[in-house]
């Protein structure tokens, strides 16, 4: 199968091409395509990720593979949520929503959070549709740790792996991330 992933995020790219190349997934960068300036005016996770596959489906003629994600914080009531990449604004680099999540969390006891992804297979042909979620439960660091992943790995502090996002391997991260876990799903479906 050949499909377009409708990222222009190159390490999200990354890390979805590994994981479907494991199943013989052959995958073509958006930028390697028509590509569809799509506004992520969704109220969920689920909804951007559809917005953003259905039209790169139907401008490619191609199945179209987009994910949403971001950190959920208890303690911010679920902050940043669907506004992470643009929580402190809309041209925030990594390292500002980085210093903002920090000063946001000064002085807060309860550090859980989650990283959540939502991925949606659209087909150009009308086909249903095939989605998937992962989570990933962990808490956020008082300080940031790494220089490996991107957005918020330096913050994100795996229970699973006894680490930050940040320090971990691509494949140790993969082994455990919201979107390794939604795509392993999703990969499940199209068996």
């Amino acid at each position: 199968m050949k499909l377009v992933i409708a990222s222009n995020n190159t390490k999200k790219r990354q890390e979805i091409v590994a994981i479907l190349a494991t199943v013989g997934v052959r995958c073509v960068a958006a930028h390697d395509t028509r590509f569809v300036p799509v506004q992520e005016i969704g109220t969920s996770f689920a909804e951007n990720a559809r917005l953003k596959a259905k039209s790169f489906a139907q401008a490619n003629g191609l199945p179209a593979l987009a994910d949403d994600s971001g950190l959920c914080v208890q303690a911010l009531n679920g902050a940043p949520g669907i506004y992470s990449s643009r929580f402190a604004g809309p041209s925030a680099t990594d390292e500002d929503n980085c210093r903002k999540l920090l000063d946001a969390m000064r002085g807060k006891q309860d550090r859980r959070a989650y990283f959540i992804c939502a991925v949606h297979l659209a087909f150009p042909d009308g086909r249903a549709p095939i989605t998937s979620e992962g989570r990933v439960e962990g808490f956020i660091l008082e300080a940031c740790a790494g220089q490996g992943g991107f957005g918020y790995d330096p913050l994100f502090f795996s229970p699973e792996l006894n680490k930050p996002f940040a320090l971990a391997s691509d494949e140790e991260k993969a082994s455990v991330s919201h979107r390794g876990r939604a795509l392993r799903a999703l990969v499940q479906q199209l068996r």
